[in-house]
């Protein structure tokens, strides 16, 4: 500031001309472009000014450069090298699923292309499908990336061994030049296939199963249908089917769009596993096990008869001019437990449920515990999700269900043979079955070789007599031989049997046929039951006709399952 003063007040030389110049001899100029001002020099604190800005933006430039080039050198080099080597995934075939034979359940087709995904084919379609599952396809979004880069399963077996099924994604490298296109590729790193799993199915049977519980159905109006058979002393699945079903392929594509929507909202629901997840009224076929209950806890001798005229009585303490009156199917005269759960005799297993004048009844309690033992109301611990539980009514669930009122007699009466409020799910029923058939043992229910080793121990004994497990077997061979259950009466195996019919509806104008058994009835090897559903009442041919044609698909086809005892 001091030498910018000093400068100011220093002389300063005036030339001849501007000191005799005035406004009057000015020449004409134009002022608007500057015409006629005088020069002045630039400052010097301009350059200086000018010089720092040069200066700073070269050491912003020069750090950038250092930035870029040093501290960056890496990171840019490894983006480079990705600008030129695009990476894509090699996706892994997934696994086989495969019945006990070898059979195939689920494999792989090539792709379009060889980098295209596998897909997945499904030979049985429809008639596996609740049990064996579908999957979705790997995609990607409209830029090209992965955002499930895998085929992933999505119900059934597919879903429950993923994991195992799924394998390992390989990875594709293929450099491209300065336009995008592909100058060479090579795989460096091959994908893994996933494992196969075999399942304790058998395709045949399992075929042979659906077909005649969908041809049952559509022939006699049963809205739909289940069925299952297990090995009574490993608790290996051989078949379990559930109609109507589904194309897996359909949903593993997801097209037809027409045919996924039809699907979706089919009031059938096609993707209910029945055997599982299915609820159904079991009617008759609880009264093996009622029979059991009655004979462990003494209340009748399997001699002693009781008269079925057709219906019981029972005074109304209310109004005695209007007995509560209990029905029989039908008047089957005297009849010993053999020959009651030969015929199905209702008034039989009304008095030994609930007593009838000088008959001791088991009583509710007693009901339930009996039920419980064999497994109803209770998991089966089978793998496949969304296993229901089921009810066995009593009077606390009847308090709660309805609001407080109290139990009735007429309840026990209904509970023992079967309705009222009692729910249970195919694979309990099978399970149960099976206990009754191979000596008071609870087995674990399996679908996969695996798992049937590893469920060895899940075995429960119960403390059963042995004499009153074989006199149910025998009355249940009775109803083969000349009771309700002759559909099962197939030559060539000898079989052992119980039918059932619930009443369901609002004016109880739909029916459930029910059919349980083992067989061969001398020397028992493998239990089963089967469900058809909501048929007008008074159909005719139910579950009993189509374990009929199984028998006899297994006489022809599997000759070895129902040789013994022969």
């Amino acid at each position: 500031m001091f030498q910018f003063l000093k400068r100011k007040r220093e002389y300063q030389a005036i030339e001849p001309d501007e000191i005799l110049i005035d406004a009057a001899n000015l020449p004409a100029y134009d002022t608007t472009r500057l015409e006629g001002k005088i020069e002045r020099p630039i400052a010097p604190s301009t350059f200086s000014i000018f010089s720092v800005l040069i200066l700073l933006l070269l050491i912003i430039f020069s750090g950038q450069l250092v930035y870029l080039q040093v501290v960056e050198h890496d990171s840019f080099i490894a983006r480079a090298e990705e600008n030129r080597l695009s990476h894509s995934s090699v996706i892994a075939e997934r696994g086989l699923i495969l019945d006990r034979n070898g059979e195939v359940f689920a494999e792989n087709i090539p792709g379009e292309t060889p980098t295209s995904t596998p897909k997945r084919a499904y030979p049985l379609g429809e008639s596996a499908s609740v049990i064996v599952g579908y999957v979705s396809y790997p995609k990607q979004d409209h830029n090209g990336y992965w955002y499930q880069d895998q085929t992933v399963g999505v119900s059934g077996i597919e879903l429950l061994l993923n994991e195992n099924l799924q394998g390992k994604n390989g990875i594709r490298i293929a450099e491209t030049d300065a336009k995008g296109n592909t100058v060479s590729g090579s795989i460096v790193r091959n994908p893994q296939a996933g494992d196969d799993v075999i399942l304790t199915l058998d395709a045949g049977i399992q075929e042979a199963f659906y077909n005649a519980i969908k041809t049952r159905a559509q022939n006699a109006g049963w809205q739909g249908g289940t069925g299952t058979i297990l090995d009574i002393e490993t608790g290996e699945i051989l078949a379990v089917v559930s109609y109507p079903s589904y194309d897996p392929e359909v949903m593993s594509y997801g097209e037809p769009k027409e045919e996924v929507e039809r699907l979706l909202s089919d009031s059938r629901s096609p993707f209910l596993d029945r055997a599982v997840a299915g609820l159904y009224t079991p009617g008759s076929v609880v009264k093996p096990f009622v029979a059991i209950a009655a004979l462990e806890e003494a209340v009748i001798s399997p001699q002693k008869s009781i008269l079925s005229t057709g219906s019981i009585s029972i005074p109304n303490p209310y109004d005695p001019e209007k007995p509560s009156v209990f029905k029989d199917w039908k008047a089957h005269g005297w009849v010993d437990m053999r020959h009651a759960l030969a015929v199905s005799s209702d008034v039989y297993f009304y008095a030994i449920g609930g007593g009838y004048k000088d008959q001791q009844g088991l009583g509710i309690a007693a009901i339930e515990k009996y039920m419980r033992l064999f497994g109803f109301a209770t998991p089966t611990g089978f793998s496949i999700p969304g296993e229901e539980v089921g009810v066995i009514p009593n009077p606390e669930w009847k308090a709660e269900t309805f609001d407080g009122e109290r139990w009735f007699l007429g309840n026990t009466y209904h509970t023992a043979i079967g309705q009222y409020g009692f729910q249970l799910t195919l694979m309990q029923l099978v399970r149960a079955t099976a206990a009754l058939a191979n000596g008071g043992t609870l087995v674990a229910p399996v679908i996969t070789q695996a798992e049937a080793e590893e469920k060895k121990k899940e075995k429960i004994s119960l403390p059963l007599d042995q004499s009153a497990l074989e006199i149910v077997r025998e009355g249940m061979r009775l109803a083969v031989t000349e009771g309700t259950a002759t559909a099962l009466a197939v030559p060539g195996v000898r079989v052992a049997g119980k039918t059932g019919t619930a009443e369901v509806g609002v004016r109880k104008e739909f029916i459930n046929s029910l059919v349980i058994g083992f067989f061969p009835a001398d020397a028992p090897k493998y239990a089963f039951a089967v469900a058809m559903e909501r048929a007008k009442a008074g159909t005719g041919v139910g579950a009993p006709a189509v374990m009929g044609d199984v028998l006899r698909y297994l006489v022809e086809h599997r000759k070895e399952m129902v040789d013994a005892g022969q």
